[in-house]
């Protein structure tokens, strides 16, 4: 099997793009993942606890909307982790051009 890291072997290989390439791709690829974890959580709670209801501040609710919003809390801790990683890292890159 022969390697194909340089130009010589693979002519769209341009090694400059190689380091322009976003160090936060990897932050990104988390995220993705750990939606997409939230909503398969999100969709087997839906789909396994049963009907039923209790009482939160003097009202019912459908006990599957507790868990629900326990996870839609999860994902609003982690967008906000991610635009302040985001701001984060630009701040970062400006200071690192001054």
């Amino acid at each position: 099997m022969r390697e194909l890291d340089g130009p010589e072997q693979n002519p769209g290989f341009d090694p400059e793009q190689v380091q322009e390439r976003k160090p936060g791709s990897r932050q990104d690829q988390k995220f993705w993942v750990a939606m997409g974890a939230f909503g398969i959580l999100a969709a087997v709670i839906w789909f396994t606890l049963g009907e039923g209801t209790v009482f939160a501040f003097g009202r019912p609710v459908e006990i599957k909307l507790i868990p629900l919003f326990v996870i839609g809390m999860f994902v609003l801790r982690t967008m906000v982790a991610r635009e302040a990683d985001k701001i984060r890292r630009r701040s970062e890159d400006e200071a690192g051009k001054l």
